[in-house]
């Protein structure tokens, strides 16, 4: 009913760019708050950044400055621009979505599949 699809991942150098997508899709009522977590091999799942309805911002320290999220409510995506990168930004990426949709329109928070970082020194 809700389905989550990121893309925008992939082998970088230290110091280069990317730019992650996560678009929402299915029967959506509201978005409320959009946000990008990581996971690191043998590290825990941490927040990266979160959006809210307002466009308020919420970063992590080690992002701080480099990264930059951003939501077009029209077309139901999050995004993660990510600049200067190190190597220990390697992770999977992960969007959050807590919502109000599928058929019953509940609130619930649904994942990205995930999608891997790699930032080569």
């Amino acid at each position: 009913q809700v389905q989550l699809v990121e893309s925008g991942g992939g082998l970088v150098q230290a110091g280069g760019s990317l730019r992650l997508s996560c678009v929402a899709s299915g029967t959506i009522f509201s978005i409320n708050v959009m946000g990008w977590y990581r996971q690191a091999p043998g590290k825990q799942r941490e927040l990266v950044g979160l959006i809210t309805t307002a466009g308020t911002t919420n970063y992590a320290n080690s992002v701080k400055g480099r990264f930059t999220i951003s939501r077009d409510n029209a077309k139901n995506t999050v995004y993660l621009q990510m600049n200067s990168l190190k190597p220990e930004d390697t992770a999977v990426y992960y969007c959050n979505v807590d919502l109000v949709g599928g058929r019953a329109h509940s609130r619930h928070d649904y994942w990205g599949q995930g999608t891997q970082v790699t930032v080569s020194s």
